[in-house]
Formats: C-alpha cells, sequence, structure tokens
C-alpha cells in the first residue's frame, strides 16, 4: 500500500510573502526574513497572528504558465526560466523518470545474480528508499520550486558548500549519463542491424535529443509525455503478458505457478559461495544493481521551475510515485521470476539487446513470436528518452550553478523561451564521449558510464535527504507549523533517515564485488567510486576556500522567495 500524504487544499494554502525574487533570495550565506523576525509574537496567540500575516493564499493564483506566481512575468521579460510544463508533461516526466532501461535490461542480471526471490527482496528495499528520497524531494520542492531545485536548497538549509558539490556532483551525474544513454541505444538498434557502424546512430539519436532540446522546455515535456506513454503501455503489457504466461496462457499452455521458485530455486549462490552467506550476498548485487535502475526519479526537482503551478501539481506527481514504483517494480519484477528461470544462459549474455531482456526470453520459451522486436523498439524509445531527460537535468543543473555563482555568469543566459542555451551547449559536448564506444564496444563503454553515475546518482540522493531533514528541523526550530507545507507525509522525519542509512551504506560497498577472489576489476573499480573523492574535494575546497558554515537552524531563511515561487 502506498505511504498516505496530505496536503491542504491549494485553495486554502497558507505561504509565507516576500518581495524579493527567486534569483535574489539565495545569497549565500541565507539570513532570517526581516519580515518573520518582526511579525512573530511572543505568545502562541500572538505567533499565530503574526504567522497569519506573515502568509498569504495561492487563491487568486491562475494556473496560466508563465505569469503564475506573483512576479512570475516580470522574471521571465529579465531572462530566467519560464513555467512551460504542464500537469500532464509532470506527471509523465516523473513516470518516465521511474521506468528506464534498469527494469527492462537490469533486471537480467539481477535475476541471474541474486535468484526470484532475491531480486524480489532487493527491488523491494530499493523501492522504498527510493520512495522515502521522493518524500523528502516533495516537501522541499514544493515548497521553494526554484532554479536549481534540491541543489539550490541545500545550500539554503544546510551548507553553501553541500550546495556546491551537490550541483557539481548532480551536474557529474547527468552529464556523463547522457553518452552512456546514447551508447546503449546504438546496442539497442544492433538487434536489427549490424552491419552499420554505432557511430551513426549515436549521431542521429544525439543530433535528436539536442534539438528536442533546444526546441524549449514546453517542446521536451511533450517529447516526454510521448515517450512516457509508450514506456507505461509496454511494462504494463509485458506485466499482464507474464500473468498469461505464468497462468499457463501463452501458446505452449505450460502453466508454470511457482516452478522457477523451487527449482533452480528462490535464491542463488552468488559466485559459488554456498550457504547463506552465497544467498545473502546474491541479494546484496541485486540491491546495489536496483540503485542504478531508480536513479533519475528525482528529476522532478529540477522541472520545479519551469512547472506550471508547481505547488499543485508537483504534489499531485510525487504522490503517484508510490503506486508506479509498486506496480512497475515490485510487482514487474515479481511476475518476473515467475516466468523466467535464475539459471537461464541468455541472462548473462550482456549484449545489451532485447536477446538480453528476462521479459523476451520469458516470451521467446513461451513460444511467443514477433513481441522481441516490438520490445526492442520500446527500449530504444526508453533509452532515447533517458538521453533527453540526461541533456535537460545537467543544462539544468548547470545553470542552477551559475544562477547561485558557483559556475561562469554567461551560463545563466536564456532565450526568449526560458531555455538556458549555453549551458546546453556545454552539456552537449559530453554526448560526444559515446563516440569511445566506437572502437571499444558500445556495451562495454555503457557499462562504464554506468558505473561512473551510479555512486553520483546516489550521493544526490544523500543530499536530498540531508536537506529535508534539516529543513524539518528549521521548521521546528522556528515555531512553524507543518500546515504551511503544500506536500507532507506522516512518515518524516522517520523515512528520510531510514533512506540516508541505506544510501550511506550503498555508497560504501557500491563496488563490493570485486574483492570477491578472481573478480577484481581495476576500471571497473574506479569508475564506480570516483564520484565519491571528486565530491569530498568539491565540498571540503569550497568550504575553506569560502570559509562558509553550517546554517544554524534559527537563522535558516525559511520565509524569502516562497510567494515569488
Amino acid at each position: 500500500m502506498s505511504p498516505k500524504t496530505s496536503a491542504p487544499p491549494n485553495d486554502n494554502l497558507m505561504l509565507p510573502t516576500s518581495s524579493s525574487s527567486p534569483v535574489s533570495s539565495f545569497t549565500y550565506p541565507p539570513s532570517p526574513s526581516p519580515a518573520c523576525e518582526q511579525k512573530r509574537g511572543t505568545s502562541k496567540e500572538e505567533d499565530e497572528k503574526a504567522r497569519a500575516e506573515i502568509y498569504t493564499t495561492e487563491a487568486s493564483r491562475e494556473d496560466n504558465g508563465t505569469e503564475y506566481g506573483g512576479r512570475g512575468k516580470q522574471v521571465d521579460e529579465e531572462g530566467h526560466l519560464q513555467r512551460h510544463l504542464k500537469t500532464r508533461h509532470v506527471q509523465m516526466i516523473s513516470i518516465g523518470g521511474v521506468i528506464g532501461t534498469g527494469l527492462f535490461l537490469g533486471t537480467a542480471r539481477s535475476l541471474s545474480e541474486g535468484g526470484p526471490l532475491g531480486l524480489l527482496l532487493g527491488y523491494t528495499v530499493m523501492s522504498s528508499v527510493c520512495i522515502g528520497v521522493m518524500i523528502c524531494l516533495g516537501e522541499l520542492v514544493t515548497y521553494l520550486p526554484v532554479p536549481g531545485g534540491q541543489v539550490t536548497l541545500a545550500g539554503r538549509f544546510v551548507d553553501p558548500a553541500l550546495s556546491f558539490a551537490l550541483g557539481w556532483n548532480y551536474w557529474y551525474c547527468f552529464a556523463i549519463t547522457l553518452p552512456g544513454e546514447l551508447s546503449a541505444a546504438s546496442v539497442i538498434v544492433s538487434y536489427w542491424n549490424k552491419t552499420i557502424n554505432s557511430g551513426v546512430w549515436i549521431t542521429i539519436f544525439l543530433l535528436v535529443v539536442v534539438v528536442i532540446n533546444f526546441l524549449g522546455t514546453r517542446s521536451f515535456g511533450e517529447c516526454e509525455f510521448w515517450f512516457a506513454s509508450i514506456k507505461v503501455a509496454t511494462i504494463v503489457g509485458l506485466i499482464i503478458l507474464g500473468l498469461v504466461i505464468d497462468l499457463g496462457g501463452a501458446p505452449n499452455h505450460d502453466r508454470l505457478g511457482f516452478r522457477y521458485w523451487r527449482t533452480p530455486g528462490p535464491f542463488v549462490q552468488f559466485a559459488g559461495i554456498g550457504g547463506a552467506k552465497g544467498q545473502f550476498l546474491g541479494f546484496w548485487s541485486v540491491l546495489i544493481q536496483a540503485a542504478y535502475a531508480f536513479i533519475g526519479t528525482e528529476i522532478l526537482g529540477m522541472t520545479a521551475a519551469e512547472t506550471q503551478n508547481p505547488r499543485r501539481n508537483l504534489p499531485r506527481a510525487i504522490r503517484t510515485v508510490y503506486w508506479r514504483i509498486s506496480l512497475f517494480y515490485i510487482v514487474g519484477v515479481f511476475i518476473l521470476g515467475l516466468i523466467c528461470p535464475s539459471n537461464a544462459p541468455s541472462l548473462t549474455s550482456g549484449l545489451g539487446t532485447a536477446a538480453s531482456s528476462a521479459w523476451v526470453i520469458a516470451i521467446k520459451m513461451a513460444t511467443i513470436k514477433a513481441l522481441p522486436s516490438i520490445i526492442n523498439a520500446a527500449l530504444l524509445t526508453s533509452a532515447w528518452s533517458a538521453g533527453s531527460s540526461d541533456l535537460y537535468t545537467s543544462s539544468r543543473a548547470l545553470y542552477g550553478l551559475a544562477v547561485n555563482g558557483h559556475a561562469p555568469r554567461f551560463l545563466r543566459i536564456v532565450d526568449r523561451r526560458g531555455t538556458p542555451y549555453p549551458s546546453l551547449i556545454v552539456c552537449s559536448v559530453f554526448g560526444a564521449l559515446a563516440y569511445t564506444g566506437v572502437s571499444a564496444g558500445s556495451s562495454r563503454t555503457f557499462n562504464y558510464f554506468s558505473n561512473m553515475s551510479s555512486v553520483a546518482g546516489i550521493i544526490n540522493w544523500m543530499g536530498i535527504c540531508i536537506a529535508a531533514l534539516r529543513f524539518r528541523r528549521g521548521l521546528k526550530a522556528q515555531g512553524f507549523g507543518l500546515e504551511i507545507l503544500p506536500y507532507k507525509s506522516p512518515l518524516m522525519p522517520y523515512i528520510g533517515w531510514w533512506s540516508l542509512s541505506w544510501i550511506l551504506v550503498i555508497i560504501i560497498f557500491a563496488k563490493w564485488d570485486v574483492f570477491i577472489k578472481g573478480r577484481w576489476d581495476t576500471g571497473s573499480f574506479i569508475s564506480t567510486y570516483l564520484p565519491i573523492p571528486f565530491f569530498v574535494v568539491m565540498f571540503v575546497g569550497y568550504k575553506f576556500w569560502k570559509k562558509t558554515k553550517v546554517v544554524s537552524l534559527k537563522e535558516m531563511d525559511l520565509v524569502s522567495g516562497v510567494s515569488d515561487a
């Protein structure tokens, strides 16, 4: 069952007011709002009266795009991001972030190393971690939907050094993921045609991804809407088909039931290690791999500054993440474990196409023809969509860094449609790294880029949890009630600590398997753990350079810029 969340109706939403713009209000270190200090009373009654004077309702705000939110039109004319993403765009972007190549392809390796029960347990635990991260994200960006999203708010609620390090880590994560997805797309196409050089496909995919992003936020949202629709239709269709196959409705009329849970068994002895230890390591391997599959769900936070009526639309999108994760991942991997044996040879082929998908293997075993090509087309759409989202997210992260003074000023420039084209150009260049796989092998290149971005993505999750937990403590310290939040969950702060604890463990043990005898891989080890020293150097370096301090709970600015969002 999805965790229950509550939010006050939009027409009664009470929020702090401020006359400062979203950009000018994020100078560091933040100071408490003068209005807040002047209005706060000494007694409970006076405090409630003061808070009523500070806050203002959003009932008069209209869902009319760029003019939403007080000074929205004025800010747009000055050359900032514009609110072009509609409700359906935001809903589908959040879905697209949940469904990726990890669900279609990554589950094959997970099944072969963890078995059906190990697969289910690993993805269930990781689903709970992801839900916790999204709850933390929801409380942050719905309250202050600003450029830079969770990265900007980490500096406002925790430490400017954390914002700096997270911002560059966030940019690095998605800038590096872009060439990985382009490489994956070229591998997927090879399922149909192996004669055309992969460099040709990389060029085509890169051009399309760049054009989609340069056409503006509205075009990006529209493309993501249709890309995500295809992915949703595919995974829902696969789940239904899986049930039909398991119950004996396939052409071979073979009723499977829980056959593969009995033979070869619910768990796999990882790397041939016997007993409970080998089974636990199989589950642990699935857990680490599942983390990569979920990275990207937090992209929603980066869309906050370009979403129409974000305090209404973002909570809706975030709340539906619960059932999407439950349906697409938990139910999906459960069905997959019923219809595909964990010892199927094709699971470990590493082809990177539909041929190595556990779903396709199960379909072929059920003697169903034609569907593998359809699934491969869906995989191609998924990789294409992921590449487009990677470019969008990395460019907005770079723009957010520039807005906060953490990147060159020219990266703040946007065109009349609100597209940060200098940031897009810089991030597009990184797509060319995909060409390194033309000679080395696109599948191997994809693995390296995946390793390089996985831990970076988990570090981003860590920053979201830390910022949200500090934000909650700041509200309590300054006497603000949770009724001011457009989105809140009764599971906070407990689920925030739950997710943060797992995240720290995953970061440390991200590439634990290389320490097993005979499995050492220097390149894989370095590419996986590279983001950790990168993040530490950025954080410590900025902290010493700027002499920043952790933001005091009493001095945390919880007012400025809220009414401008």
